[in-house]
């Protein structure tokens, strides 16, 4: 289906909102993806996706696209809210500059598309901890995405979510991630007052939260 039918779907009186997901194929980008669908402010929800998707609803389209080349799909772009749910590991990469590319790049460039396209807000998945000063490899890419894309000139509404471990089925097993969420659970009654931030938190609370960011008139 080519970009100028999928952007016709939603006519400019519909009187409702049209958004855009980014990783709609992972954790929370599943969970968002069916709030979303099930949301009756949206009338277009539209998925760019590695790999074929089913449609599950009359307003939602997802489209293949090939991400190291995502500036040319800036016509879909134009939409009301765009979410960012794009994210890997270091070991699913390969490698730090593959990791970098997913985690930084990509969303990079949705937010500068996004912002040459006036959609009205957009949110992205960070980290908790994220900071371009960090020593750890990881939280230094999610603050040095933070510090990036807030310095976007002339770029409206954007808002970053700060999770800690997920808690959710996911596709891939990570037997290291899965270790790490059980002893967080089990910390999780000591974690409180300014420790709260690092307790394990849902797919469906992010999603929840990444929704409240938006803005709706």
């Amino acid at each position: 289906m080519s970009k100028q039918s999928i952007a016709s779907k939603v006519p400019s009186d519909s009187g409702g909102y049209s958004a855009l997901i980014l990783g709609a194929s992972g954790l929370v980008g599943q969970t968002l993806t069916t709030r979303l669908l099930n949301d009756p402010r949206y009338t277009s929800v539209t998925c760019l996706v590695r790999r074929p998707m089913a449609s599950c609803s009359s307003k939602h389209h997802p489209v293949v696209i090939e991400f190291d080349n995502l500036q040319a799909y800036e016509g879909y772009f134009r939409v009301d809210h765009l979410y960012i749910c794009l994210g890997t590991t270091l070991k699913s990469a390969g490698s730090k500059e593959a990791f970098r590319k997913v985690d930084f790049e990509y969303v990079h460039i949705a937010a500068q598309l996004a912002r040459s396209q006036q959609v009205t807000s957009l949110v992205w998945i960070s980290s908790v901890g994220a900071d371009a000063r960090s020593r750890s490899f990881y939280l230094r890419t999610k603050g040095e995405l933070e510090n990036a894309i807030f310095r976007i000139p002339g770029i409206k509404g954007a808002s970053a979510v700060r999770p800690s471990l997920l808690l959710g089925n996911r596709k891939s097993s990570r037997p290291a991630e899965q270790w790490g969420i059980r002893l967080m659970r089990w910390l999780s009654p000591l974690l409180i007052g300014r420790w709260s931030k690092y307790r394990p938190v849902s797919a469906t609370e992010v999603a929840k939260r990444m929704m409240e960011l938006q803005q709706f008139d």
